[in-house]
């Protein structure tokens, strides 16, 4: 064998228990956000309240998700994965319980929508979910999960990181440079007889000490304008990214995608349910349906990124532009079995999540793919918690989902052609240039899957 097939993992190979760990913090975290569409119908039902306003607690569970997480991308950093998800255990699991004690949707929005917030999970959850309700009621069911989340904070146990965090670093050399000042103000001075050689000795520590206030204050002033001119350059830094077309128009098209994909998520199982096509909810949801697609649809379009001939832009617009599609075939399908089909579609084009990363990469290269994809991270964020809203409120208007998802599908598919046209347009003027070459972006796979 050679060195570099025997050479020891940094780790001591407790690696694999760090991924089953993380599989089962994210299937324990997202199971019930992924299928919150078998509790909307409940919802509505339990507090009377408009569709509009109900579906901020599915929006938002999503929405401040993506917009944290460059906050908690941070928090590890300096902290650590085992007491972030620790915290994070704690948060979910005090939602969900905190959820079944919500005495109006105002409540539930707080408790679910903020205070919460893979495909295993969301496919597992979702017929769960079903089973619980119908079992011990909505309530009996929020409990029941959030005991279950409490788990999270046993997978955080075995997150051992391989080096101490930042934080706890910076702690290690204050505590270090304080115990040196205080074995210095405690170390013997021998007293000279004459008292001249005193008064000097007293001079000297008056303006030891001075010395000591004047450094503390010029390096506090240093860190201050150090702070300024960080924020500066990363404010600096995004507006030069935004001057990039095509990564402008995957911005907006991420932004148009989640306004309309996230609708069905939620409202898919009510459409059944009001138009009649089903009574109560199925044994296999439809949210089921999507969460198994969506993990087909991961796999098989992260393969199809790796055929050599295949433009990683063109097809993610494919897939924004085949939701659109689907959307907009939603209205005029009469029967359970087509949405069936529906969900299934929609769930396997979902699965261009996963080929976000690599899509960033092609488009403003690995040295600011961190940096690219926590803006366009925001943008998906903001633009989930505003879509179902929306589209609840075009029902509270127009009594029907029709307008809604003819909404939404729209949507969808102007941000898809965008993107498409502004990747041709950029193909065309610079068929000679190419910012991120082949050889480059397969040398890096590791990276982007670290920011996956």
């Amino acid at each position: 064998m050679s060195a570099q097939n025997t050479k020891q993992a940094p780790d001591g190979g407790w690696g694999w228990a760090i991924v089953v760990a993380s599989f089962m913090g994210q299937l324990l975290a997202y199971g019930s956000p992924q299928s919150v569409g078998v509790l909307y119908p409940e919802w509505l039902n339990t507090f009377q309240d408009s569709k509009g306003m109900t579906a901020w607690v599915g929006s938002l569970v999503s929405g401040v998700g993506l917009i944290a997480s460059p906050v908690c991308s941070a928090c590890v950093v300096n902290f650590g994965a085992r007491p972030v998800t620790i915290f994070s255990g704690v948060m979910v699991s005090g939602g969900l319980m905190l959820s079944a004690f919500a005495p109006n949707v105002q409540f539930l929005i707080f408790s679910y929508g903020i205070v919460v917030g893979t495909s295993i999970g969301g496919f597992l959850y979702a017929t769960v979910q079903n089973e619980f309700i119908a079992l011990f009621g909505l309530d009996g069911c929020l409990l029941l999960i959030g005991c279950f989340a409490l788990n999270i904070i046993a997978c955080a146990g075995l997150m051992r990181p391989l080096h101490l965090p930042a934080y706890y670093l910076k702690q290690r050399a204050a505590l270090a440079e304080k115990t040196e000042e205080k074995v210095l103000e405690k170390a013997p001075v021998v007293e000279d007889p004459i008292k001249k050689n005193q008064s000097v000795n007293v001079l000297i520590t008056g303006e030891t000490k001075e010395r000591k206030s004047l450094v503390s204050y010029v390096t506090l002033v240093r860190l201050v304008k150090k702070k300024q001119k960080e924020y500066s350059e990363y404010l600096h830094s995004t507006a030069e990214l935004l001057q990039n077309r095509v990564f402008l128009a995957t911005c907006v098209s991420l932004f148009a995608y989640c306004l309309g994909a996230y609708t069905p998520l939620l409202f898919l199982e009510d459409l059944a349910q009001t138009e009649g096509l089903i009574s109560g909810i199925s044994t296999i949801p439809l949210v089921s349906i999507m969460s198994i697609a969506a993990g087909v649809g991961k796999l098989l379009l992260g393969v199809m990124m790796d055929i050599h001939w295949m433009n990683s832009i063109f097809l993610y617009s494919f897939t924004l532009l085949g939701t659109g599609v689907v959307l907009l075939i939603i209205p005029v399908t009469k029967n359970y079995t087509g949405l069936r089909v529906i969900s299934a579609l929609l769930g396997f084009f979902s699965g261009n999540w996963s080929v976000i990363p690599y899509v960033t990469t092609k488009v403003v290269g690995m040295d600011r793919l961190t940096e690219a994809y926590g803006i366009l991270m925001f943008f998906g964020g903001f633009s989930i918690m505003l879509g179902p809203p929306v589209a609840g409120w075009i029902y509270d208007w127009m009594h029907s989902y029709d307008l809604a998802f003819y909404f939404s599908g729209s949507f969808v598919l102007l941000g898809g052609a965008g993107l498409f046209l502004a990747a041709v347009c950029c193909r065309n003027n610079n068929q000679e240039e190419t910012s991120t070459p082949d050889t480059e972006c397969i040398n890096d796979y590791d990276k982007v899957a670290t920011v996956a």
